[in-house]
């Protein structure tokens, strides 16, 4: 792939309850460096860049000193964003990608469009608050804001419940596999893979 065609993003968002710098190289190697100031989300984060085979920095100033909303749901928005920017118009890719991950007694199943209108669906019910300092409430709204920032299509069904650290890590894994595959290439794919001409 030449450099120009490189599919590579940097964004920003910057407010009075947080300041965020992402860069995103969906042709990468799964390095990265992440620091939002919660471990727990940065090593969702690394799970998520290492298994997806993405590049990915993030930088974040957050009000932790409130809770971890702000800066989880706005890495959410801003990581959305770079997405959709680094796919440009999103010719010959497939589109659609699909991963069924298990993790020791946890099985789940992440689906994605990348088709231009964004949904978020999932049944996984936590049983825990909290895991370190993210609560668990905050795996649904960085979900919830990929997927509408990025104007995707994204679901998860957990198949096998269980241990909220797992349910967790294999939501944000599966993310990345079915993700890894939505934007790979195919080249049978000469234009978008839509009915509209356009995606």
């Amino acid at each position: 792939m030449s450099e120009k065609n490189k599919r590579i993003a940097v964004c920003t968002r910057k407010t009075k309850e947080t300041d965020i710098t992402l860069s995103v190289n969906l042709d990468g190697q799964g390095k990265n460096k992440i620091d939002t100031g919660i471990a727990f989300f940065d090593h969702m984060l690394d799970g998520f860049a290492r298994h997806g085979l993405f590049d990915l920095e993030v930088k974040v100033d957050g009000d932790l000193e409130v809770d971890s909303h702000h800066t989880i749901e706005d890495v959410g928005i801003v990581l959305g964003t770079a997405i959709k920017k680094a796919l440009g118009d999103k010719a010959g890719i497939k589109r659609y990608g699909y991963f069924i991950l298990p993790m020791d007694e946890v099985l789940v199943l992440c689906a994605i469009d990348l088709g231009g209108r964004p949904y978020y669906r999932s049944d996984a019910e936590f049983t825990a608050e909290r895991i370190g300092m993210m609560d668990t409430e905050m795996v649904r709204e960085f979900f919830y804001a990929v997927s509408y920032s990025a104007a995707m299509n994204l679901h998860f069904k957990m198949m096998s419940p269980g241990n909220n650290h797992h349910m967790a890590e294999g939501m944000f894994k599966a993310f990345a596999k079915a993700l890894d595959e939505a934007v790979s290439y195919d080249p049978r794919i000469h234009d978008v893979l839509s009915t509209k001409g356009s995606l």
